[in-house]
């Protein structure tokens, strides 16, 4: 599993992992079942502490992406992939709306939104 922190980022350490971890699960990098590293394995790898760590995986449990057995680790949980991807829109909804909230403040028009979203989708 190949997890990148960045020092730079104003997002938490945790918030990092945890983002990255459910971007493998929603690209089908990682699969219901699968094994993920410990806690102290992951942070050892990562060189972060492991509360980091296990604050992200509480997280992910917390949302529904992971399942923990103590003394066996933590799991892939088994998900819907409609209900994942359903969990993806609402994101990408709510980042929309800020965006919409940030146009009217300036006065832009949605012709001129809908282009700027045009030209981000088209050249990523």
């Amino acid at each position: 599993m190949n997890i990148i922190i960045s020092n730079s980022s104003n997002e938490p350490i945790y918030e990092q992992i945890s983002k990255q971890i459910k971007n493998l699960i929603f690209n089908g990098e990682l699969s219901e079942g699968e094994l993920l590293p410990s806690i102290r394995s992951l942070a050892k790898e990562l060189k972060i502490s492991v509360i980091t760590t296990k604050k992200a995986y509480e997280r992910l449990e917390g949302e529904g992406f992971i399942d923990t057995v103590p003394g066996k680790g933590s799991y892939i949980a088994g998900q819907n992939k409609e209900i994942l991807r359903e969990k993806r829109i609402k994101v990408i909804e709510e980042k929309l709306m800020e965006a919409v909230e940030a146009s009217k403040v300036i006065n832009l028009s949605l012709e001129d939104l809908k282009e700027i979203l045009e030209v981000l989708y088209k050249n990523q």
